[in-house]
């Protein structure tokens, strides 16, 4: 059975956040990866790259894929999430569809509610307070990334802790192969 993610973007994703995850998932590890928009209209990344969004959102169920994906952007601090975004987060959760955010994708998780009441990091504690609705201050965690309840965060500075997370999510079987992979990108910081 083919594995697969799905990014779920809105334009100007940032590129490094997912990156590491998208090249070591399917170059590595053999998922599938699927990029989707709200409208399938094309994308400029933050490196100025177009990218050209492969699914609309309402064609994707709320079961489809092992693991959603919500990359940061800056206009994810710009303005409230979309609407579409925000409900499909609400019915992914409660289905148990496991769902990641990265950087600013935080605030769109955070403005489905999905971060009130279980554990989660994000750029800053003070950086999802403005997001209404979010009153999960407490279980705010300084952490370089955090899974829990089929939830996992991270900061924008946490790209490959955020792979590994993700990876772990979809293929807990290929723990070992996965500590490979977080160890080939430590070797530059070592």
């Amino acid at each position: 059975m083919t594995r697969r993610i799905v990014l779920l973007m809105i334009d100007r994703p940032a590129d490094w956040e997912y990156g590491p995850l998208v090249g070591a998932a399917h170059a590595w590890f053999g998922i599938d990866v699927v990029s989707a928009s709200i409208d399938a209209a094309p994308l400029t990344t933050m490196g100025g790259l177009s990218l050209q969004p492969q699914r609309r959102l309402q064609e994707l169920a709320a079961d489809d894929a092992d693991l959603w994906v919500v990359p940061g952007s800056p206009l994810w601090d710009e303005a409230p999430a979309p609407a579409p975004i925000v409900h499909a987060l609400r019915e992914r959760a409660a289905r148990g569809g496991a769902i990641a955010g990265i950087c600013g994708g935080t605030r769109a998780l955070a403005a489905a509610g999905l971060l009130n009441a279980r554990a989660h990091t994000s750029n800053e504690p003070a950086y999802l307070d403005a997001v209404p609705g979010y009153s999960g201050q407490a279980h705010y965690r300084e952490q370089a990334c955090v899974s829990a309840d089929g939830i996992v965060t991270a900061p924008g500075t946490s790209p490959v802790s955020f792979a590994e997370a993700c990876l772990l999510r979809v293929l807990p079987e290929q723990a070992e192969g996965i500590a490979q992979m977080r160890a080939m990108f430590a070797r530059e910081f070592a």
